[in-house]
């Protein structure tokens, strides 16, 4: 089958060549304790069978200097693209995300709004003035990866995906349903948002793992979601090494939960949603 990693990240181990700021002063512990380079993770994608991925800015080491996946991208050309962290915020946001993609540029950008480094969710993605940052990220068609949790701010993001109908956003790790309190309940919660056509969901272990121990009840979640957007708006992403697991194992743990799909749906999760978002990815491979 073929297989693209749509979420992993890498650290370098040049601190000099490529030093560490986090974003918000603090680094997430997978990002000290196991690291992995982009060399490292060639290996383990060859372990795996997996022939390419996209490198998604370790946020929480580098914050927003994208230096360390475009040049990993530019020395193993064919393996990646990279999606870097960009601040919206900022007057000239729209300007530099122009600069920053294109050719050898970046693939796809990221906002970090929650994570283990940041307790309490941001809304600031919704503020009014980063309008001219998601205008741009409309004209240049660029995928904006959101690391966000679904509840007191789902509604900033409805507003946003209104206002913005043309932009592809990806719902890192679908926003963290809580899928362990009720399947049932979390599908139906997240089918909503299908309305909204440019959105997109990343399933990873942070779901896939809720979803294992639901057992049968596994259905009750991934039935809605997956008719509600189709396969063709949801991508697989490893998190490696942010998850503590192999990377072999996390493929293996999505292929298990997912084995409940259709073989075109699992096509579409594994490697279709991931190369239409990337297109760089198709022109690689081939």
């Amino acid at each position: 089958m073929d297989v693209v990693d749509a979420h992993c990240h890498i650290i370098s181990e040049d601190l000099t060549a490529y030093p560490r700021a986090p974003l918000g002063g603090k680094q997430s512990d997978w990002a000290s304790s196991r690291p992995v380079t982009a060399e490292g993770m060639v290996g383990r994608m060859d372990e795996t069978g997996i022939r390419q991925a996209v490198l998604v800015q370790a946020t929480t080491a580098y914050g927003y200097d994208n230096s360390y996946v475009l040049d990993s991208c530019r020395r193993l050309p064919g393996r990646f693209v990279a999606v870097g962290t960009v601040d919206p915020l900022r007057p000239d946001a729209a300007a530099g995300l122009a600069a920053a993609v294109g050719d050898g540029g970046l693939a796809g950008v990221r906002l970090f709004t929650s994570g283990s480094t940041m307790p309490t969710q941001g809304e600031w993605f919704a503020a009014p003035e980063t309008y001219g940052f998601w205008e741009k990220a409309g004209e240049l068609d660029i995928p904006v990866c959101l690391q966000m949790r679904l509840g007191a701010a789902t509604k900033q993001l409805e507003s946003l995906l209104e206002r913005f109908p043309g932009v592809r956003v990806l719902l890192d790790h679908i926003g963290y349903p809580d899928i362990a309190a009720s399947p049932a309940r979390a599908g139906s919660e997240v089918a909503e948002l299908a309305r909204h056509p440019g959105l997109h969901l990343k399933l990873t272990h942070r779901n896939l793992e809720r979803l294992r121990d639901a057992g049968t009840e596994a259905v009750d979640f991934l039935e809605p979601v997956v008719e509600a957007f189709g396969a063709e708006r949801i991508a697989w992403g490893s998190n490696c090494p942010a998850a503590e697991q192999s990377l072999p194992k996390l493929l293996q743990l999505a292929q298990d939960v997912l084995a409940v799909l259709t073989v075109d749906a699992r096509g579409e999760i594994f490697a279709g949603t991931a190369r239409r978002l990337y297109p760089g990815l198709a022109t690689a491979q081939d």
